[in-house]
């Protein structure tokens, strides 16, 4: 089932049939153990919606929730962190880290600094160096259990972060760093390790990059970044988390104001965003 989160409430997709639900508290709502399940009881007597196809304008599906994220999770995000510290003349810091038994997890953004599917992210003025970084996204119930799954986009300032490492809360966490949705996927199980995620990149309606990946190239499990996140946070509302990139664009490459940014995941659709 995909949820979205709209103006008039939260449309249940299932299958090909749509439900429309009013909704007063979207973040206890989503905040459930066992939240399939939950929904097939949601759905019991809520007669389908007529709105065929979807019209309502989406936002992003996120509440009173933290954005947290993983890095160098997978082989090409190690080398690509390696090349920008070298390049900037910074040390071997994220050799280490994918090896490492401990996970790097940092804050990523708040539901404010946050868009949604069509909505406009952000490059920063003092940086010189920036892509998009297309995760798939855990969204982990306040029990620590994961109940759905997003697309993220993690807007990253490669030119700060690779200068030094203390720099990374500036290179990731500024107004418009993120890009979630279009909706929450939550299946019956977990989501498929052949599942693959895909990026391309256009300007001037052209492409300028295209990449694919599946998320069994991960090294680490979902459940394994889970557990490290949650053994000293509660999240009350509970939290999603971007489980890392696999598609990096070459270091030529750097995006400009413009620039259209989509990120497939085959069961969650497609997130759509324009840097300005």
């Amino acid at each position: 089932m995909q949820l979205y989160k709209t103006e008039k409430g939260v449309v249940i997709q299932r299958g090909h049939v749509r439900y429309l639900k009013d909704l007063a508290d979207w973040d206890g709502f989503i905040n459930r153990s066992g939240l399939y399940q939950a929904l097939l009881k949601d759905l019991e007597g809520l007669p389908p919606s007529k709105e065929e196809p979807l019209v309502t304008k989406t936002l992003p599906p996120i509440g009173n929730q933290e954005i947290w994220a993983s890095g160098v999770t997978y082989m090409r995000s190690k080398q690509a962190r390696i090349q920008e510290s070298e390049k900037a003349g910074g040390g071997s810091f994220y050799d280490k880290v994918y090896d490492a038994e401990r996970p790097e997890l940092f804050f990523k953004a708040s539901a404010q600094r946050t868009v949604g599917d069509g909505g406009t992210v952000r490059i920063r003025k003092d940086s010189s160096w920036d892509v998009p970084e297309p995760e798939l996204t855990l969204f982990v119930c306040a029990e620590g259990t994961i109940e759905g799954y997003t697309i993220g986009n993690d807007m990253s300032s490669r030119s700060i972060e690779g200068e030094n490492p203390l720099y990374l809360p500036q290179a990731k966490t500024y107004d418009g760093c993120a890009g979630l949705g279009p909706c929450i996927y939550v299946p019956e199980n977990p989501i498929s390790q052949h599942t693959e995620i895909s990026l391309d990149i256009l300007r001037e309606d052209k492409s300028v990059f295209t990449g694919s990946i599946a998320i069994n190239q991960m090294k680490r499990t979902h459940d394994e970044l889970v557990s490290f996140l949650y053994s000293e946070c509660k999240f009350p509302n509970g939290c999603f988390l971007m489980t890392g990139t696999g598609i990096v664009p070459p270091d030529s490459f750097t995006l400009q104001r413009g620039d259209e940014i989509r990120i497939r995941i085959g069961p969650i659709g497609t997130l759509t965003n324009y840097v300005g």
